[in-house]
């Protein structure tokens, strides 16, 4: 497919810039698969599947080299464009100096990944993931068929329950959903969510306060969403005034939950919740690999994905 063609199917835009902190390393390419396929391969393929015509992966040029050599070395049958998140990209030059100044090293979170990609958005809709989660075909078979309407207007996103994206070796950051009559009213992101003994918790809002508990089937975002190209304006605007705090120059990061929860309260967005009998699972710590490297490998003994995934 020619480069910056406009298309009519839906785009997927792969958020693959993380620098896995807790993970302890390049999640985004770790080989999960029989035969050495990443989470985002699975992703790719269901979407591929699904009716979405191209992927967008935003990375970072510091490991394009390898990205190109594992990932992209598999896709060469898959249309495909890159996009870069730096620190420095989409930043004013004096809130780019200022930041540096307070010692920021990383960018600005997933709204910001995003953004980067926005320019390389020519269709009337596009899915938002995770490279390092996995979503399901179930998922991405509903989300594509409304994504598919090529007059769009509103958003959707395909929650999970809470209980199912826990880690059993940390806390994990969740965005915690209220959902009336189909219509997502509010996403709110919540850090520091972990099974106790007695229920599913995170820390008290301010101190002195009680610990949050979360009933197991709290809708959460795991950032599975479908947007029309006309929410772009809208999320620059948050990002922008996202900046203009100078509290966020250090470490804080523009989370697209909370962008998206910004646009529906001024108006600028309706997000409909859809219903799919899909699982998830992914690789917050280290730890997690083994278990997501056996989701993967029922899957595939059970038929629902080819070994290796990409046939030559």
């Amino acid at each position: 497919m020619e480069k910056g063609k406009e298309t009519k199917g839906p785009l997927l835009m792969v958020l693959a810039a993380g620098m896995g902190s807790r993970y302890g390393g390049l999640k985004q390419m770790d080989p999960i698969g029989g035969c050495g396929e990443s989470l985002l391969d699975y992703s790719v393929y269901d979407a591929l599947r699904s009716g979405f015509e191209k992927v967008v992966f935003i990375i970072r040029r510091d490991i394009e080299k390898d990205f190109r050599d594992t990932v992209l070395r598999r896709l060469a049958s898959v249309p495909y464009e890159i996009a870069y998140q730096e620190l420095d990209s989409l930043i004013p030059p004096e809130l780019y100096a200022e930041a540096r100044e307070k010692g920021r090293e990383k960018p600005w979170g997933t709204a910001h990944a995003l953004l980067c990609g926005a320019d390389l958005i020519k269709a009337p809709a596009f899915a938002v993931i995770n490279a390092d989660d996995f979503y399901s075909r179930e998922a991405f078979d509903v989300l594509g068929s409304y994504l598919l309407n090529p007059t769009i207007t509103q958003g959707y996103m395909v929650p999970y329950p809470l209980e199912k994206t826990l880690s059993d070796k940390g806390a994990v950051t969740r965005g915690i959903c209220e959902i009336r009559n189909g219509a997502l009213e509010s996403v709110d992101e919540v850090a520091g969510i972990a099974r106790e003994e007695n229920g599913i918790f995170a820390p008290p809002a301010a101190e002195g306060e009680a610990k949050i508990q979360f009933p197991p089937d709290t809708p959460v975002s795991m950032n599975f969403w479908g947007f029309p190209r006309s929410i772009l304006p809208g999320l620059r605007k948050y990002f922008f005034e996202f900046l203009q705090d100078k509290d966020n120059l250090e470490k804080a990061e523009c989370y697209l939950p909370k962008a998206v929860d910004w646009c529906i309260k001024n108006g600028l967005l309706t997000v409909r919740s859809l219903k799919a009998d899909a699982d998830w699972f992914g690789v917050t710590y280290k730890e997690d690999r083994d278990s997501a490297a056996g989701h993967i490998a029922a899957l595939s003994a059970g038929g629902t994905y080819p070994s290796p995934l990409w046939q030559p």
